[in-house]
């Protein structure tokens, strides 16, 4: 048993897994930025430690810093958590080297499974079905055509270390082979550091589902069951629910089979999660292998009755697993929604602030991760997320109900959320049916909803003849609540969806005249103009990352580019310029 964990990670993430340390009795020491020198992670946790630094760069992501804050500590092991280096192998070798345990798979795993063109060498030989494309680079365009003429169009193209959806572009025809083979290696080049990329079919309107399992160091690996992550935007996860509406037993068996072989192709130990996709044919595919507790392990979790820190804890102990795959039972049905700082009238942007209302939703069958309070600063330095709220039902119409139960009592304030954007999305047609939603997600009525919803002083809001809403409120009259129907002016929809399609094509504030500006706060990552250079309208200005997230900055019109105001690294603001477009005569 360990007497001491370093958690080499911040927020909600941070805070579970001190949870489980103190259910187990080991203490546990938390490492922080200047950023959270106030954060709950680090007050909850018996030590904490000062990283010295504000940034991801200077703090989370320093292996010396991390090594020496364990050293200090006597912490005798490290848990990663989940992002910064949680799937680095090096960190976990320089763990391991520096005599420490490190709560985690080999790093040889690690970095088989990092690498996407070496997973699906060793999956396809270990008769795990991938989808089919290379499992090698593709070298030219011309390479990509001839891929197209064997398996058939459309084609996707990926980045070999790629991640997040970045490095990915659609071929639906030969004449589209060189443009996007040239724009996903400039991509996969600026983004990791590797320009090399290989070929898949493109799977239209695939489920995304993937596959709990834990392997212990004593040949055993069992599954929990799936995870259906399929409402997505930005290739980023919204909600996830389990069981998936798409998967019953014997392909739960089937696909959990699969999961099983994968570990075990990888040699893998700890918890780790098989992703894949599942086509409307039921065919279903290995996509690559998260090796890391992943933010969504709660919903696994409440179905399984088995708490996953505990066991990779276990396992990184040398403990044989608790149970064997026959004593496993799922039940109900649980559903995550992500609540995030995230403006969903603006394309999702990141919405940096301070938190002045939080009020966490309860009851039975609610459980909420967070790793804030009421004042917490939602800095951004990292990333958007400021809780997860997770229910669990009897079945998949009761866990919607109490979703929503549970989304109506969560109080957010002095920050935009997405909690009127899953208000909107579990109460539309094609979730409760158990759909993809695909196009739904990012739709322009999805968004005009989810404002309506964010900001709906009571119960309803319905739609009247004559440009009105009707609005269910309630005064008090003689000390009794009554209920009051109010009819209102209809939002200027139309109007909302122009202004929306403009911030998508350009920088906030362009509209017609020739400055763009920063849409969002954040900082300067890359810049893919000078002055001088003609541009095309939609072509990508800049990129400004906030809160993890990368966010391409476009030309909303032809022209050439005049009074460049931003370099690389640069702090900018929202509403920052950033160039003018001018007009050529």
């Amino acid at each position: 048993m360990f007497a001491k964990v370093l958690v080499a990670n911040r927020g909600e993430i941070a805070l579970r897994i001190f949870r489980t340390l103190r259910d187990m009795d080991i203490a546990s020491v938390a490492v922080y930025s200047d950023v959270d020198r106030l954060a709950p992670h680090a007050r909850y946790a018996d030590e904490a430690l000062a990283l010295g630094g504000n940034t991801s760069a200077e703090t989370y992501l320093v292996v010396d810093k991390l090594l020496a804050a364990a050293a200090r500590s006597g912490a005798e092991a490290v848990h990663p958590g989940y992002g910064f280096l949680a799937e680095n192998a090096a960190f976990a070798r320089a763990v391991e080297d520096a005599g420490l345990v490190w709560i985690g798979p080999p790093p040889a795993a690690i970095e088989l499974m990092g690498s996407k063109t070496r997973a699906r060498q060793a999956m396809q030989a270990a008769g795990v079905p991938i989808i089919p494309g290379t499992t090698d680079p593709v070298g030219s365009a011309g390479d990509v055509v001839d891929v197209g003429e064997q398996i058939g169009y459309p084609l996707i193209i990926k980045a070999a270390a790629g991640g997040g959806g970045k490095g990915m572009k659609v071929v639906r025809s030969a004449a589209e082979a060189v443009q996007a083979f040239e724009s996903a290696q400039r991509e996969g080049q600026s983004y990791f550091a590797d320009a090399s990329v290989y070929v898949e079919r493109y799977l239209e309107d695939p489920r995304h589902v993937e596959v709990q399992v834990l392997a212990d160091s004593h040949g055993n690996v069992i599954h929990l069951g799936e995870r259906d992550c399929t409402i997505q935007r930005r290739h980023q996860k919204l909600v996830e629910e389990t069981p998936s509406p798409a998967v019953g037993t014997e392909l739960r068996n089937r696909i959990g089979k699969i999961a099983i072989d994968a570990a075990r192709a990888a040699g893998y130990r700890s918890a780790g999660t098989i992703e894949g996709l599942l086509a409307p044919d039921g065919s279903y595919y290995f996509m690559e292998m998260n090796t890391r507790i992943q933010v969504e392990h709660t919903i696994t979790e409440v179905v399984a009755g088995v708490d996953i820190v505990r066991a990779q804890l276990q396992i990184a102990m040398g403990q044989r697993l608790e149970f064997t795959q026959d004593q496993i039972r799922l039940q109900g049905h649980a559903i995550e929604c992500r609540i995030n700082a995230e403006d969903v009238s603006n394309g999702f942007l990141p919405s940096p602030g301070t938190i002045t209302v939080y009020r966490e939703p309860a009851g039975p069958g609610v459980r909420v991760d967070s790793g804030v309070t009421e004042g917490s600063e939602i800095s951004p330095l990292y990333d958007p997320m400021i809780a997860k709220l997770i229910v669990r039902g009897a079945d998949r119409e009761d866990a919607i109900g109490r979703m929503l139960r549970a989304l109506g009592e969560f109080e957010i304030g002095g920050v935009k959320t997405l909690i009127g954007f899953h208000k909107a999305l579990l109460s539309h047609p094609c979730f409760r049916a158990g759909e993809t939603c695909h196009g739904i997600v990012e739709s322009e009525l999805l968004a005009m909803r989810a404002q309506e919803l964010a900001g709906e002083p009571a119960r309803g809001v319905a739609p009247v003849a004559g440009g009105t809403v009707e609005r269910t409120t309630f005064a008090e009259v003689d000390g009794r609540r009554v209920e009051v129907k109010l009819l209102v002016p209809e939002p200027p929809y139309r109007e909302l969806a122009r202004r929306r399609r403009e911030r998508a094509a350009s920088g906030a504030g362009s509209g017609a005249t020739g400055r763009v500006t920063s849409p969002m706060q954040g900082t300067v990552l890359q810049v893919r103009v000078a002055d001088g250079d003609t541009v095309e309208a939609g072509q990508v200005v800049c990129i400004v990352e906030a809160m993890k997230m990368e966010n391409e900055v476009t030309a909303h019109r032809s022209g050439v580019v005049a009074d460049l105001a931003i370099t690389v690294g640069q702090p900018v603001t929202t509403g920052q310029p950033i160039c003018t477009i001018e007009a050529v005569a």
